[in-house]
């Protein structure tokens, strides 16, 4: 019983370590170790429990044949422990997802600036796509206005221009980018 203990402490002590190595950089085997901690307790848990069980039942006695009177205070001592180790086994677990939690929230917020990057620049780009795929339609040149123009594609371009800077000073603003 008295092994339980380091297990248990080496166990927390792991997690600590695996959650500064998964919140300052994103790690796959930090996370593939993270997820075999939690199998860990897990099964430590599905060993403890049922001992813990039976420990309850001869610590109060309930079978005077098979344990002494005299014998029954050890009992209870691995009683105590198993239910001080099965409390810090639940801790465990609940440390590792939380932070499985904080990881897969570090990892969501990361991709949401990335597709903040992506919707900015595709926002940016899509009117200027619109007006470059009009202009280079197959029409007569005297039915489309500019084309006659000298300095048709010239205000063309710059009108892409402001349009692309308008949306970029537009975002700024907003503080979307």
């Amino acid at each position: 019983m008295d092994e339980y203990l380091p297990v248990v402490d080496a166990m927390d002590d792991t997690i600590d370590e695996l959650e500064e190595a998964l919140l300052s950089r994103s790690d796959s085997t930090a996370l593939q170790q993270l997820m075999m901690m939690k199998r860990n307790t897990l099964r430590l848990r599905r060993a403890v429990t049922p001992q813990r069980d039976i420990m309850s039942r001869l610590s109060r006695g309930e079978y005077p044949k098979l344990v002494r009177e005299d014998t029954v205070i050890y009992y209870r001592d691995i009683y105590d422990h198993l239910v001080r180790v099965e409390h810090f086994i639940e801790s465990l677990r609940d440390l590792a997802e939380g932070t499985l939690n904080a990881y897969l929230s570090v990892v969501s917020n990361r991709l949401n600036e990335v597709m903040k990057v992506l919707a900015v620049a595709a926002a940016v780009f899509l009117p200027l796509t619109l007006i470059s795929g009009i202009y280079g339609m197959n029409f007569r040149r005297n039915q489309f206005p500019g084309f006659n123009d000298p300095w048709g594609f010239a205000a063309v371009v710059v009108a892409m221009v402001a349009i692309a800077v308008g949306f970029l000073v537009y975002f700024r603003l907003r503080r979307w980018i």
